[in-house]
């Protein structure tokens, strides 16, 4: 049976060759990277250690990010639907729209610290990409953004974003055209020029190192969220539910950091289903997928019988990925947090009935969280809490959300 330990970091909780559980994770790197890796595991150990690099990273959360973000109850829509009472911790309100600007803000940080000038990174939905631009120009930094041509054609407003911050969009034209490739281009431009260029990974996904980074900086949002919670109830409620969509799986796990030895907090993951009656999908843990190498990690990726990685199908830049964070595989086989699946059409019906009853616009990505929310709610007492983490805002799908229900509410 795989074991979570208390009182230790999620994070830390791989062996010597960084795998956790002994099967996932680790670094499938080539040896032209060796090094780099190595280097930025060193620097990185060193600066989370250091008082005046966190004093640093709090001082742009606050006064950049701008820490804490709102939780809110939904009154509207929980009387709507009936049951448990359901909450929002609104994410989407940090600078840029995301909460990718936590991990875009530290990896900016660290650059600094490592000496470069040039940061590059990769995006799906837009927003990583968008944040790191932003964290380049706010730290007077070199960008570029590996992004696949069919994100860059749907989500327009964050590549726009992206070029107006003076970063440079690299259109990656193989395989999907999504972030799989963005991710795989981004990692091939790094081998060739890593003396001089620190990389971004945009999710909790790549060799360990990236994992680590990303995660230590989402972990914000939980860290927030525990105060926010003692404050309005006093204490953590019983049989709460946090509730975050899963592609990489940077969000979720930011979300339920803090949680993680509170066994009366139960993590629901919701992963993107695809089309309804369609055998496309981007959800590797609830369709039972095989352990693979990915981005230089084993985890759960949607594969072919000969192993090779499947095409997947999202309405959501940001979910579609074929694979998903070792930290989540670790947490799913452990039986921490519970993996299920939303539809295009149920993420797209969840974002018509949260924007409708309240003021806030959630992107496709915590809309997927929503549909879970909308469908367990009326099952539970009005003494139950869910909090859904609304971690992006919808104006990069705009023009998704007109095609597809005629109309567009923010």
């Amino acid at each position: 049976m795989i074991r979570i330990k208390k009182r230790k970091l999620l994070i830390d909780q791989h062996d010597k060759n960084y795998f956790y559980a002994k099967k996932f994770g680790g670094n499938f790197i080539p040896e032209t990277l060796k090094k780099p890796i190595e280097d930025l595991t060193d620097l990185f150990e060193k600066l989370r250690n250091n008082p005046k690099f966190i004093e640093e990273r709090n001082y742009y959360f606050k006064n950049y990010v701008g820490s804490p973000t709102p939780f809110i109850k939904l009154n509207n829509l929980s009387r709507h639907l009936g049951g448990a009472q359901i909450w929002a911790k609104v994410v989407s309100e940090a600078n840029g729209g995301a909460h990718k600007i936590y991990n875009a803000t530290v990896h900016a940080l660290i650059c600094k610290r490592a000496g470069k000038k040039y940061i590059i990174g990769d995006t799906g939905a837009g927003y990583a990409g968008k944040m790191l631009s932003m964290a380049a120009k706010k730290f007077g930094l070199k960008c570029k953004i590996f992004m696949g041509a069919k994100d860059i054609e749907r989500q327009k407003p964050n590549c726009d974003a992206i070029k107006e911050n003076g970063a440079e969009i690299i259109p990656v034209n193989s395989g999907s055209k999504t972030l799989v490739e963005a991710v795989s281009e981004c990692m091939r431009y790094w081998v060739s020029n890593c003396d001089t260029t620190h990389m971004c990974v945009g999710s909790t996904v790549g060799p360990n190192i990236f994992i680590k980074i990303c995660a230590w900086s989402t972990a914000q949002i939980s860290r927030e969220l525990n105060k926010q919670i003692k404050s309005e109830f006093g204490k953590i409620p019983k049989k709460l539910k946090l509730i975050n969509c899963v592609g990489g799986g940077s969000s979720a796990i930011g979300f339920w950091n803090e949680f993680m030895d509170n066994k009366e907090v139960e993590f629901i993951g919701v992963e993107a289903g695809g089309p309804k009656n369609s055998k496309l999908h981007a959800a590797p843990l609830t369709n039972g997928s095989k352990i693979g190498i990915l981005h230089g990690a084993a985890q759960y990726v949607v594969q072919n019988s000969e192993g090779q990685i499947s095409q997947t199908e999202s309405i959501s830049a940001g979910l579609d990925y074929p694979g998903i964070s070792p930290l989540h595989c670790f947490l799913k086989d452990a039986g921490r947090a519970k993996y299920t699946s939303a539809t295009d059409e149920e993420a797209l019906a969840a974002y018509k009935l949260v924007s409708k009853f309240e003021k806030i616009s959630p992107s496709l990505e915590p809309s997927h969280a929503f549909a879970e929310a909308i469908k367990i709610a009326p099952k539970l007492k009005n003494s139950e809490i869910i909090i859904v983490n609304s971690c992006g805002d919808s104006l990069k799908d705009r023009d998704i959300i007109i095609k597809k229900t005629g109309s567009y509410r923010r």
